[in-house]
């Protein structure tokens, strides 16, 4: 009930986004039960009705990954201070957009039904006439479980592939793992020093430390030192007021265990950063799964070439040509981030103005959210590209089934470009708004993003040209 109020008041912007996924779905639905209708209209040829539920996935996997696209860029689902006190904390919005998901899916999958329906005469009366009568199993009975089976399996993995990504996680940093000490016998945990011969029995040894971890500097330990000792100057001989610090043989500062500590201190989870406030992030580097990405699309591109080199020239395209356009796609998307972080690295070389360094270090930012689409793109792209050469070589019909697979992977993968584009410049706003009030002026912020626009073209045009290339190659011959 959340989820449709959720829906219905959500944004025009919001409800367009949906609409595509229900669309997307609806032109995934509609192959699939093309699929099965070949199957019950050719049952002598099993293998090409496989190949044609095979070749189902692509416009399967577009599908999905524009649904998990629209779910993160969905204001409404966001995590809000607040929240959880009535009940929304991460895990039920996670629900939430996983359920808002499927009610679309599930829109797209019954229009999809009833215009398969239509094709087909149940609701019209006359069966319509044309390419597509010999896979509407016309004058035949459509199982009903295997019809609710194909439907339904766009808003299963939709749903569920949402739920995955939207999933909550724990915020806080992992704690580093060091390398183990070893104490005293019978000493447990990780201790920060060795200790010496005797040391557990001397005289005040038990005192509840005080010193910091064993990665902060030396000279923190020194000030605290000296305050310590400035500190038991100032008192009596013989006196020591309670929780004054001192050092023991070692150097450790030590203080009493009835000293009044501070909350942070006396966490035992190394929690001390909560009183000073978060940690900085360093930022990650995205170009670690550049050398996989490359290595998986020339497996792809190699798996491509082998299956064109094995496959008859009139037949159709095989499951080898799937599997590696499937592999260069992952290997592209793989690539995708390192390669738009190499663009902002090349935009920022050689003495960079301001345009190039502020246009340099989005690019290197926004290259987790924009990368992946990017390569997906360039890889769909890629086989349109090839595609076209082969039905320029040997004047192929791929048939109304190929364009509409076809429409719904290319409408799918530029949808979701746009849509993370769309969420990076969101993800931007506070900063772009500190660069107009410190007084940026708005057509440097617009000659920054046509420089990145630049950038990407110039290195993810050619690639893609290349990819085309190499893949067309061995389906021409």
């Amino acid at each position: 009930m959340l989820a449709l109020r959720l829906t219905r008041a959500a944004r025009l912007a919001v409800q367009l986004r949906r609409l595509l996924v229900a669309s997307a779905s609806a032109g995934t639905g509609f192959l699939l039960l093309c699929a099965l209708g070949h199957a019950l209209t050719h049952p002598d040829a099993p293998g090409a009705s496989s190949l044609r539920l095979a070749w189902c996935a692509a416009p399967l996997a577009a599908t999905v990954y524009l649904a998990v696209a629209v779910a993160r860029a969905d204001p409404g689902t966001r995590p809000r201070p607040g929240l959880s006190a009535i009940g929304l904390g991460p895990g039920r919005l996670m629900a939430v957009s996983a359920t808002t998901t499927a009610l679309s899916a599930a829109l797209g999958s019954v229009a999809a039904l009833l215009g398969f329906l239509y094709l087909r005469g149940d609701l019209s009366g006359a069966p319509v006439d044309g390419a597509v009568s010999g896979v509407l199993a016309l004058g035949q009975r459509l199982p009903a479980p295997a019809v609710v089976t194909l439907l339904a399996l766009v808003p299963a993995a939709a749903s569920a592939a949402v739920a995955l990504t939207l999933r909550p996680r724990d915020p806080r940093p992992a704690p580093s793992a060091g390398s183990r000490r070893y104490g005293r016998f019978g000493a447990y945990g990780w201790g920060a020093a060795r200790e010496t011969f005797g040391a557990y029995g001397r005289y005040g040894a038990r005192l509840a430390s005080a010193s910091a971890s064993a990665s902060a500097p030396a000279s923190a330990s020194a000030s605290a030192s000296a305050s310590a000792s400035a500190s038991a100057s100032a008192q009596p001989a013989g006196g020591r007021p309670a929780g004054a610090a001192q050092a023991d043989p070692s150097g450790a500062l030590l203080t009493q265990a009835s000293a009044t500590l501070s909350p942070a201190t006396t966490d035992g989870d190394g929690s001390a950063q909560d009183a000073t406030g978060p940690a900085p992030v360093t930022p990650r580097s995205h170009t670690t799964l550049l050398p996989w990405g490359i290595a998986v699309l020339t497996a792809g591109l190699a798996v491509e070439t082998y299956a064109g080199d094995t496959a008859t020239r009139d037949a159709a395209p095989s499951a080898g040509v799937l599997l590696g356009w499937a592999l260069a796609t992952l290997g592209l998307a793989l690539a995708g981030p390192g390669l738009t972080h190499l663009c902002g690295r090349l935009l920022q070389a050689v003495r960079p103005g301001a345009l190039r360094l502020l246009a340099g270090r989005v690019l290197m930012e926004e290259s987790h959210r924009i990368g992946r689409p990017l390569g997906v793109v360039c890889a769909v792209a890629s086989a349109a590209y090839a595609a076209a050469a082969l039905h320029d070589a040997d004047a192929t019909d791929f048939g109304p089934l190929s364009l509409i697979g076809a429409v719904v992977v290319a409408g799918c993968t530029v949808a979701t470009l746009l849509t993370a584009a769309v969420e990076a410049k969101h993800a931007r706003t506070d900063t772009t708004d500190a660069l107009l009030r410190l007084g940026a002026p708005p057509t440097t912020l617009r000659a920054a993003a046509a420089l990145r626009a630049g950038a990407l073209l110039a290195v993810f045009g050619p690639l893609t040209l290349v990819v085309a290339q190499l893949a067309s190659l061995p389906l021409a011959r």
